[in-house]
């Protein structure tokens, strides 16, 4: 059976205007399934898009997924900035940080951290993404489930190695896993894709099991022999580990690649939403000095749309807290969160919501469309296995 990220990488076409944000860890997801594809498969796939797109994770749908957190399709309400309630259930009268002390607290921890470089940058994600399946008198949504894990070389010339997995599908509340015994609890799911109101094309569908598959694990050499991440442009070790950890020059460094548009189509984006994008990417998911990523959470707190949702718990069940920043995109109003860890300074992980449908959208108000945690990242001199 084709694995869900790759049903979803071949029926995106280039040009079609994407229906919700683009996740980090989807992308590595993507790059795992390619690089456990036959060698004619995965390097066409490359070749044909000129991208790397280890991640963006966060990540969270590719152009055309609605995906949602293990817990998945809960109500969150978009919240205000400063005084919103703490949505882990604490006391209604907390204080809850505002995004620019969350940010700047978390540039902090970043700034003090020490780093060892080794043969190869290795992260683990797990990406989800929900679905309503069923018939018209018995809809109800399912969480798809997917872990990536990566080897990205730390010099020119060598393999990235992925391996991927489907940690199987399951009804994503206690309301859904009803309907789906009434459904007769089946064991597949046919899921078709949604697509934005009005969109050309139609995407194709794929099957989902609520048993988890194989583990895949393949290499492939790098593009133009050297590049390993997108950052809005495809970028190699080298320009990772040389951007500037003062926080106007890597905004300036970063607007250079911004042309107008998002990051996967023609869509019109402002400059403050793509660098919070290219950004998000950037601090959760790619191997850059200390003080960079220290740069990155600083610049993210000097855009003013960016706002914080409070203390939350993330896919894996970590507690952090929220910083958000919403997207009118050809669906509805989609809020794009990042969950950090302040005692840490790490970004934990990447998800999309759905606040506003359009007209004629399918994904209901409140779903979590998307959603990837990071589950580790380090540099190793071990093995890819």
């Amino acid at each position: 059976m084709r694995d869900v990220m790759r049903v979803l990488r071949d029926a995106r076409p280039e040009e079609m205007d994407p229906s919700a944000p683009v996740d980090e860890g989807v992308r590595r997801a993507e790059l795992a399934r390619a690089m456990a594809a036959p060698r004619s498969e995965a390097g066409g796939a490359v070749r044909a898009r000129r991208r790397v797109r280890p991640v963006w994770g966060l990540g969270l749908a590719a152009a055309a997924t609605a995906g949602a957190i293990a817990a998945a399709a809960v109500l969150v309400a978009p919240g205000g900035d400063r005084m919103e309630p703490d949505r882990t259930g604490g006391s209604g009268g907390e204080r809850v940080l505002d995004a620019k002390t969350v940010l700047l607290a978390a540039a902090e921890k970043a700034d003090g951290q020490t780093e060892t470089t080794g043969a190869f940058w290795h992260q683990v994600t797990v990406s989800s993404a929900t679905y309503t399946v069923g018939k018209s008198d018995n809809r109800y949504a399912v969480t798809v489930r997917s872990k990536a894990e990566t080897w990205t070389p730390g010099r020119p010339g060598g393999k990235a190695w992925a391996a991927q997995q489907e940690l199987g599908a399951r009804p994503a509340t206690k309301a859904d896993e009803d309907a789906w015994r009434r459904a007769g609890s089946p064991g597949t799911f046919e899921i078709e894709v949604p697509v934005a109101p009005g969109a050309k094309g139609r995407l194709k569908g794929f099957t989902a099991k609520t048993t988890p598959g194989p583990r895949s694990f393949s290499g492939s050499a790098l593009v133009d022999g050297d590049k390993v991440f997108w950052l809005g442009r495809n970028v190699s070790m080298k320009d990772l580990r040389a951007l500037p950890s003062d926080p106007k020059r890597l905004k300036a460094t970063l607007l250079r690649w911004y042309t107008g548009h998002d990051t996967e189509s023609n869509r019109s984006m402002s400059s403050d939403r793509w660098l919070y994008t290219v950004a998000r990417g950037l601090v959760m998911e790619m191997p850059v000095k200390p003080g960079v990523r220290a740069a990155a959470f600083r610049m993210l707190a000097g855009l003013p749309a960016v706002r914080s949702l409070g203390k939350v718990t993330d896919p894996q069940g970590r507690k952090g807290n929220a910083i958000a920043l919403d997207e009118k995109t050809p669906q509805g109003v989609i809020r794009n969160e990042m969950i950090i860890d302040l005692a840490s300074g790490a970004a934990l992980a990447g998800m999309n919501v759905m606040v506003a449908p359009a007209a004629g959208a399918r994904v209901p108000a409140g779903r979590t469309m998307d959603s990837t945690a990071l589950v580790g990242a380090e540099w190793t001199d071990s093995k890819p296995r």
